[in-house]
C-alpha cells in the first residue's frame, strides 16, 4: 500500500506527516511517534507493515517547526565527527517539544486521525523520544488513547519533577513498556522505579526488557538495529493493537 504525505494544521504551523492505510474504508487509528532521527523512509516502511493489519496510521514529523522532513539528514553515524554534529543539530529541537506543545500537537494529530480512520479511541506507538511523548499525550487526554506502547524509551523515570512516571495516575491507556538492556538513558534502576510507579497508580501494563538489545533496536536503518528484537516488536505491537482496538473495527 502506497505512504501518503499529508499536511497537518496545528496551533503552531503546519506539520508533514506519512500515512498509510488498508483502503478507503473506516479502521482503527494508531499514532505514530517517530524517534529523535525524525520522520524517514524507514519509519514510512514501519507504518505499512502496521497498517497491513487492518489500522490507519499516522507519523507525524514532530520536529515540524524546524522545517519539513529531513529536517536534518542522517549523516554516516560511523563517523565520530558527523555522529557528534547530527546529535547536536538534534537537541534544539528536542528541547522545542515543551508539555504545553506535544499536548497541542497531539490535538491536532489525533483530530486529523480520527478524521481519517473514523470515531473512536485510538493507540500510540513510541520510539526513543516518542515514548515519552506519547507518554504526556496519553496523560493529558486519556478519553483518546486505548493503548499506549513505547520502544526503547529513555527518560521515563528520572529526578526530575516533571518526569514523565510522576504522572502515571493520570495514564487510562492499557501500557506495553519493551526496553533496551542496554541503554544508558533508562537503567535497571530507573526502569524499576517506572515499574513501581505503574504498580502503584494501579495501571494496566506489561513492561519488558530486551535481552542483547541497544537503544534504537527497532530502526532499520541504525547500528543499533537487532532483527529479532524489532520482530517481536512488531508481535507485541499487534498483540496489543488488536486487544484495544478491535472492539473498534
Amino acid at each position: 500500500m502506497p505512504v501518503e504525505n499529508v499536511d497537518i494544521a496545528t496551533p503552531d504551523g503546519v506539520a508533514d506527516a506519512y500515512l498509510a492505510r488498508p483502503d478507503d474504508q473506516p479502521h482503527p487509528g494508531v499514532l505514530f511517534i517517530m524517534d529523535a532521527f525524525g520522520l524517514r523512509p524507514t519509519i514510512g516502511e514501519m507504518i505499512e507493515r502496521i497498517a497491513t493489519d487492518g489500522y490507519v496510521v499516522l507519523a507525524p514529523n514532530f520536529f515540524y517547526r524546524s522545517g519539513r522532513a529531513p529536517v536534518t539528514p542522517m549523516p554516516d553515524l560511523s563517523d565520530p565527527e558527523k555522529r557528534a554534529s547530527f546529535f547536536q543539530s538534534l537537541r534544539p529541537m528536542m528541547e522545542q517539544l515543551t508539555p504545553e506543545r506535544i499536548e497541542s500537537d497531539g490535538a491536532a494529530y489525533l483530530d486529523y486521525l480520527a478524521a481519517a480512520a473514523g470515531a473512536g479511541p485510538v493507540a500510540i506507538t513510541g520510539y526513543c523520544m516518542g515514548a515519552r511523548v506519547g507518554w504526556r499525550i496519553a496523560t493529558a487526554m486519556p478519553d483518546r488513547v486505548a493503548a499506549l506502547a513505547g520502544f526503547h524509551g529513555g527518560g521515563l523515570a528520572t529526578e526530575e519533577p516533571d518526569s514523565p512516571h510522576q504522572s502515571a495516575g493520570d495514564i487510562s491507556a492499557e501500557l506495553y513498556f519493551a526496553f533496551a538492556d542496554n541503554d544508558p538513558s533508562m537503567t535497571a534502576e530507573q526502569i524499576a522505579t517506572f515499574e513501581r510507579t505503574l504498580e502503584e497508580a494501579g495501571a494496566r501494563y506489561r513492561s519488558e526488557v530486551y535481552p542483547r538489545a541497544q537503544h534504537g533496536y527497532t530502526m532499520a536503518d541504525t547500528a543499533a538495529y537487532d532483527e529479532p528484537s524489532a520482530e517481536r516488536h512488531f508481535r507485541e505491537l499487534s498483540a496489543l493493537l488488536d486487544r484495544t482496538l478491535s472492539a473498534h473495527a
